[in-house]
């Protein structure tokens, strides 16, 4: 009984930290320690490995070692979509179709672009506030819903759908044998219902703000927008389609590398076509090399206290719960997946740790992998974006300037109530098809 109080009381606490404003670096280590000593996991020792310090450093550097080139690619391919001026080209031309009166659909539309186009999340929300504090301010809405804004254009519906270039659609093929792809049918109709459904409930919390006197206040610290030459829309979409297809193309042969070399291929493609546009590429560099650094620290250091928490007899009793709840195979899979990654804080930390406990229990079930392939995308999405979570903290924060406190409840609606409905609404057709 200790045990599992132990777990609750240290994932109860990362959250209360996390939400007044503690850092991911400090608090992650001291809420696992908290689970080891309750779990009786020693601190350190030198022979057997099942230890706090052994267990938290694994875990932390293991993720770090599977998916750094990932981030930093993505990173790179972000920060020179902003310096070239390519990712407001098509937000531009975004914005240009749908009106200035759409200020919401516009952040939402060329995040999911971006998005879909292999720009890593954390990217995707540096390179599109800017824009997205430009159009709420011109439409006087509340600053406080950008980075539900950002969150849902980024990490709902294009992050765990089918044929997304994002890590959390491709995690799952080393376990399950399938394709980034896997899915797809009922993918679509669930990418549609969250997309649709997150927009309107996003709207409804606006407008309610809105009717009780809530507007746009400037700050001093706001960035200053300039005018520059930008590049044609063109430019800044090619690149993104060349992410797409070589990952396409090349998935059969390479599996994960594949978007190792897609990735690769946006960068270079996306220099060659706009680097005229580029006044600074040491200063893009450096920028894309802190920002990968960053984003990974973040999600690592949550997966550190995810792993720590692994080592625990109350997770294994957890995850064994879990896998044996009655009723259908992937509603177990996806319980067990959501909780695992809101106890990680991570979509992809949460997949890392659970797919290897769950992808041979249910295979051996009979379970499609297909489809356990999407639900395990899908429901990793939901309870990852609990308080902790790096991309909710870092977007929160570090970029919109916001306190969890003012913008985390709609961003929660959004990112965890919305993919929660959409992992139900995937695994009934699933069931029905």
């Amino acid at each position: 009984m200790l045990a599992v109080i132990g777990l609750l009381v240290g994932l109860g606490l990362l959250f209360v930290l996390t939400m007044r404003g503690f850092n991911l670096f400090v608090t992650a280590p001291l809420c696992a320690l908290l689970v080891a000593v309750t779990n009786g996991i020693p601190f350190w020792q030198l022979t057997d490995k099942l230890d706090f310090v052994h267990g938290y450093m694994s875990g932390f550097a293991s993720f770090v070692a599977a998916w750094f080139l990932m981030f930093l690619l993505g990173s790179l391919f972000g920060k020179l979509m902003e310096h070239t001026g390519a990712a407001d080209a098509v937000a531009l031309m975004i914005v240009k179709k749908l009106g200035k009166s759409k200020a919401v659909l516009a952040v939402v539309l060329a995040c999911a672009v971006l998005t879909y186009g292999g720009v890593s999340l954390f990217v995707v929300a540096f390179s599109a506030y800017p824009m997205a504090l430009s159009l709420f301010k011109g439409a006087n809405l509340p600053r406080r819903f950008i980075p539900a804004t950002l969150a849902l254009g980024s990490v709902t519906f294009t992050m765990t759908s089918a044929g997304s270039p994002e890590i959390q659609n491709w995690i799952p093929i080393q376990y399950l044998n399938t394709t980034p792809y896997a899915g797809w049918q009922v993918s679509i109709i669930v990418a549609m219902f969250m997309a649709i459904g997150g927009y309107m409930l996003l709207m409804w919390m606006i407008k309610r703000a809105v009717s009780k006197g809530e507007n746009f206040v400037q700050r001093e610290t706001d960035p200053a927008i300039t005018e520059r030459a930008l590049p044609h829309p063109i430019t800044g979409i090619i690149p993104l389609i060349i992410v797409l297809v070589l990952s396409y193309l090349l998935h059969d042969s390479l599996q994960q590398a594949a978007l190792l070399v897609a990735l690769t291929g946006g960068v270079v493609s996306l220099y060659l076509l706009n680097h005229r546009f580029l006044n600074n590429l040491g200063e893009a560099t450096n920028e894309g090399v802190t920002g990968a650094l960053m984003a990974i620290g973040n999600t690592a250091a949550v997966v550190g206290f995810g792993s720590v928490a692994k080592l625990t007899p109350a997770f294994t009793d957890i995850v064994a719960f879990m896998t044996h709840l009655p009723g259908p195979e992937l509603l177990g899979a996806a319980v067990a997946v959501s909780a695992i990654a809101g106890l990680t804080g991570s979509a992809s930390g949460g997949q890392v740790i659970a797919l290897p406990e769950i992808a041979p229990h249910y295979l051996d079930r009979g379970v499609d992998p297909e489809q356990l392939h999407r639900v395990v995308a899908i429901s990793s999405g939901a309870l990852d974006s609990l308080p902790h979570n790096g991309y909710v903290v870092t977007t929160i924060r570090a970029i919109c300037g916001e306190t969890h406190k003012n913008a985390y409840w709609p961003m929660a609606v959004v990112s965890v109530l919305v993919p929660v409905i959409g992992t139900l609404l995937a695994i009934t057709l699933f069931q029905w098809l």
